[in-house]
């Protein structure tokens, strides 16, 4: 097993020393010793990415209790669920399609993202690829999520429907596709992780993994996160087409 060398945990713990000096920014992480070129960096970057993802997931259910967490990190109310969710975007025109189809115990759920939108800056017009989100200093997203890199992300306004009948319209809805956030055997989010010794995150970047959720408008801070409708689903299995 290849373990990180006394020279490198020393490059890393010195770089920390420069972190608080550094403003947040989601594509240049503090302490890192791998540098890439952003996608737009790229002569041949078109933008477009086709993906599928399966064995999914969903936390909780469409009825959960007041005060419910649906974060779930430690997997306790998790439960596959069948179906796929279907990418096909654009990242230079912030234009595409996303779409899960599931079959949920109450039903068949399909949820829909009708136009893409930007509710921060690092969004980038509602569709991004290639930058760091979530944790305390990635600068881009909250830090209910550990610090992960995303390989594709997308945010915009969009619809659920329950065996063809209306359910939830103009929620909010986000995906991301990222390194992998959950054990891959436990479905458990190691975060905060007890004993981190390394600046990269709580992930494992030898797997990839899609969240996604739709969220209402109205907040109910008694739930977490702190929305009155906040459905989310994860898929374990990422595929590039």
């Amino acid at each position: 097993m290849r373990t990180p060398t006394t020279a490198v945990l020393l490059a890393l713990a010195l770089s920390g020393l420069t972190w608080a000096a550094q403003a947040p920014d989601p594509r240049r992480q503090p302490g890192a010793t791998v540098t890439v070129f952003a996608p737009e960096q790229h002569d041949l970057y078109d933008g477009h990415f086709v993906l599928s993802a399966g064995r999914l997931h969903m936390v909780g259910g469409l009825k959960d209790p007041e005060g419910f967490d649906h974060l779930d990190n430690a997997a306790t109310t998790v439960h596959p669920v069948g179906g796929t969710a279907e990418i096909d975007v654009n990242d230079l025109t912030n234009t595409g399609t996303f779409r899960a189809d599931m079959t949920l115990p109450e039903g068949r759920f399909v949820l829909t993202i009708d136009r893409f939108h930007e509710f921060s800056p690092c969004q980038q017009g509602g569709i991004v690829a290639g930058l760091h989100e979530h944790g305390s200093d990635s600068g881009c997203g909250d830090n209910n999520w550990p610090k992960t890199f995303v390989y594709l992300a997308g945010w915009g306004f969009g619809r659920a429907t329950l065996d063809g009948a209306p359910l939830y319209d103009e929620y909010e809805v986000h995906f991301m596709v990222t390194q992998g956030i959950r054990d891959r055997k436990t479905l458990k989010v190691q975060y905060p992780l007890t004993g981190k010794r390394l600046a990269g995150g709580e992930v494992n970047p030898a797997t990839q993994q899609i969240d996604f959720y739709i969220r209402s408008p109205k907040p109910n801070p008694k739930n977490r996160p702190a929305r009155d409708v906040f459905a989310h689903f994860f898929g374990m299995e990422v595929t590039w087409k």
